[in-house]
């Protein structure tokens, strides 16, 4: 005689079934090859090494988008994308346009097609980033206040790197005046910041504010999310970079402003999964 059947912690607000097997493996196989094609970036040069950051976005835009998909639901991953690829494109052309909320700056057409100055696979880029930064500041808290904030910090954390590698390697090129660090104006980092707790405060709120998710996966009872391969993602742009700055790079500054800025997020990840 069978029990009763499974039923999930009080505080679970939210749950659906989610696809088979062979689905549910997607985001981490694309999680995967996001690591790959990062590992090769330091191996290639000149034009090439454009085409391979275009495509190393369009598959880790695929990863999390195709996990949000997964375990959240077609409403969170159209929200995701909406508020994160539709609002960095949106902040993008007004920051090419006006200098705002960023500083002056402008692409330089190295990374394919583009509207209105913006090269299409920018927007993507939030988006890629985005989630596991999400993911990651909902490990760290469930606070309605404070979690935003964490994983905006979470994001935003990652411009350290990625603005000084993507000057140095003549993606784009700052115009402002003013403070600088490492080649890139203090305005930008506080313009990143703006925007990234922004757009975690909207997207947290569509996945569920402080409430814990849970999915059926195949009538074998409630579940809480996978979100391994997007944590994985993120702890792997932490320490790459850290580690391509510091040698492959000649980018010293960097890793190690990068190194601790967004080494407080994984620092409190980290923390977080004590005793788990």
């Amino acid at each position: 005689m069978t029990g009763p059947p499974a039923t999930a912690p009080a505080d679970v607000r939210r749950r659906r079934e989610v696809p088979g097997r062979a689905v549910r493996t997607a985001p981490a196989v694309l999680a995967v090859a996001v690591i790959g094609l990062q590992i090769a970036y330091p191996l290639v040069h000149g034009a090439a090494r454009g085409r391979l950051t275009v495509a190393t976005v369009l598959v880790f835009f695929a990863a999390s988008v195709s996990h949000a998909l997964v375990w959240r639901g077609r409403r969170f991953a159209a929200t995701l994308v909406v508020v994160t690829a539709g609002g960095g494109l949106a902040v993008e052309v007004a920051g090419v346009a006006t200098g705002w909320p960023f500083g002056a700056y402008a692409y330089a057409g190295t990374l394919g097609a583009d509207l209105a100055g913006v090269p299409l696979v920018i927007p993507l880029a939030w988006t890629m980033m985005a989630y596991p930064a999400l993911l990651v500041g909902r490990a760290i808290t469930r606070h309605r206040v404070a979690g935003p904030l964490v994983a905006g910090w979470a994001l935003a954390s990652w411009d350290l790197f990625l603005d000084p590698q993507m000057v140095d390697a003549g993606h784009w090129a700052w115009r402002s005046g003013g403070p600088s660090v490492l080649g890139v104006p203090v305005s930008n980092f506080a313009g990143w910041t703006l925007v990234a707790v922004v757009m975690m405060a909207l997207v947290w709120r569509a996945a569920g504010g402080g409430a814990r998710e849970a999915a059926t996966v195949g009538g074998s009872g409630v579940h809480a999310p996978d979100d391994r391969p997007m944590h994985a993602l993120y702890l792997w742009v932490y320490a790459s970079s850290v580690l391509a700055h510091a040698t492959f790079f000649g980018l010293p500054g960097s890793a190690a402003l990068g190194g601790v800025g967004m080494g407080t997020v994984v620092a409190a990840f980290l923390w977080s999964l004590r005793g788990r």
